[in-house]
C-alpha cells in the first residue's frame, strides 16, 4: 500500500473523514465523543439526521434548563454530513477555526 492510500484510509475512518472534524470530537468528553464517532459514520445516516435536527432544536430553546446552546452547532454538524450547502459552510467554519484558534485542533492541548 503507498502512503497516499494509508492517509486516505486514515481520513475515511476518523469522524467525518475530515481531521480538522476529528480532532474537535476528540475533545468533547469521552462518553460523547464516542456518541458523535457513531453518528458521523456513513451507516449512521438515518440516525444522525434526525440526530441533528433534535439538536438544532435544542439549541434553539436553550433559555430551557439541561438544554445548552453547544446543541445548535453540534446539530448543524451533524446535518453537514448530508446536507452539500451545510457542507461548505462547515469547511468555512474549520478554516476560520484553524486562523483563530489553532490550540482547538491541536490534540496536546489540555481538554477544559
Amino acid at each position: 500500500m503507498s502512503a497516499a492510500s494509508d492517509e486516505r484510509n486514515t481520513a475515511s475512518s476518523s469522524a467525518g473523514g475530515d481531521a480538522r472534524l476529528d480532532a474537535l470530537v476528540h475533545r468533547l468528553p469521552p462518553r460523547l465523543a464516542e456518541t458523535v464517532t457513531y453518528l458521523l459514520k456513513p451507516s449512521s445516516r438515518w440516525v444522525r439526521i434526525p440526530s441533528g435536527a433534535l439538536f438544532i432544536v435544542g439549541g434553539v430553546l436553550s433559555f430551557l434548563p439541561v438544554l445548552g446552546i453547544w446543541m445548535l452547532p453540534l446539530g448543524l454538524a451533524l446535518l453537514a454530513e448530508d446536507v452539500p450547502a451545510l457542507r461548505s459552510s462547515r469547511s468555512k467554519v474549520f478554516d476560520w477555526i484553524e486562523r483563530r484558534k489553532p490550540h482547538w485542533l491541536d490534540p496536546s492541548a489540555p481538554q477544559k
